[in-house]
């Protein structure tokens, strides 16, 4: 998949197909039926699918201070936009410049100007342009008036209810992976680069790959059954704390992950820890032994518990 970042023009390779249009954090089940609508639209004529996608968030951009609320990175979303077949993806700088555009402004700057397309999907619910102004019945009139054709699909429901990234995070919040990873058809997972801790872990026995959160949304505090992806793709059983450490000071927000009936340096290597199930909140323990029954009881917890989840 072929990935255009810096405003460019789109190859010609690439121009007269479908786009897919949306911010598509998480790339739920919903933003996972308008990239295939996309696709479905292109592979029928022969043409190139695109989606095409904002970063940062536009709610970064107004909501600085907001706390972090991140369901997918970058990486992790171009990664499933390819899975869902895409021939490439757009990157669309989101400034203080483009919010400023009108919906005919950036229509004709983005989607006629640089991505030439012959159709564009959007959820219903999308909307584009100076204070969002523009909405899916104003990007048909454009389209309609510049050559290519749209698509606006409904939201896909899960439970009765529209499937939102809102929805997802809700779900997190409350330590309810199982939920999240419905709305998701996947597991919600944290990716970074491993880092070095204070290797307590180590002297007894249970050495941790910590990862910091970053931008991702903060799920429920606590330890949770896992499943992490090495830096070959293997995909190994886990066992996690998420949360502040509270046996230990000072505070520190990390996950750290126990990859279990494994050994290996990973220090500075991009691992990927899915959440699968919630075990137990985070709680002080009284001394070292009892902190060391307990990770053995979380360990056997969740080999239980990944035993009955489907496989990755």
């Amino acid at each position: 998949m072929q990935v255009l970042t810096n405003g460019e023009r789109a190859p010609e390779a690439l121009r007269g197909g479908a786009v897919a249009l949306g911010n598509f954090d998480g790339v739920h089940r919903g933003h996972q039926a308008v990239i295939r609508a996309g696709v479905d639209w292109a592979r029928a004529r022969g043409r190139p699918a695109l989606v095409a996608t904002f970063d940062p968030h536009p709610s970064r951009l107004f909501h600085p201070a907001a706390p972090p609320f991140a369901l997918t990175s970058l990486a992790q979303k171009l990664r499933h936009f390819a899975a869902l077949g895409a021939d490439g993806a757009v990157v669309i700088p989101f400034t203080r410049e483009l919010s400023a555009l009108s919906a005919e402004a950036f229509v004709d700057d983005w989607l006629v100007g640089r991505l030439h397309p012959g159709h564009v999907v959007t959820g219903e619910d999308f909307s584009f342009g100076h204070r969002r102004s523009g909405t899916a019945a104003t990007l048909r009139a454009l389209g309609a008036a510049r050559g290519f054709g749209t698509e606006a699909l409904a939201p896909v429901a899960e439970g009765g209810e529209a499937i939102s990234s809102t929805r997802v995070r809700e779900a997190l919040v409350a330590g309810r992976p199982e939920a999240a990873a419905r709305l998701l058809s996947r597991p919600f997972a944290i990716e970074g680069s491993v880092i070095h801790g204070d290797k307590r872990g180590r002297t007894i026995g249970v050495p941790t790959a910590n990862l910091a959160l970053g931008d991702y949304l903060r799920p429920r505090f606590g330890v949770y059954a896992v499943r992490v992806r090495l830096p070959s793709g293997e995909w190994r059983d886990g066992v996690a704390n998420l949360g502040i450490r509270p046996m230990f000071e000072p505070p520190a927000l990390l996950l750290e992950t126990w990859i279990l009936d494994w050994s290996g340096d990973l220090y500075g290597q991009t691992i990927e820890v899915a959440l699968i199930a919630f075990l137990r909140e985070e709680r002080r323990l009284d001394g070292l032994e009892a902190l060391k029954a307990q990770i053995a009881a979380d360990a056997e917890a969740a080999r239980a518990r990944l035993q009955a989840a489907p496989a990755p």
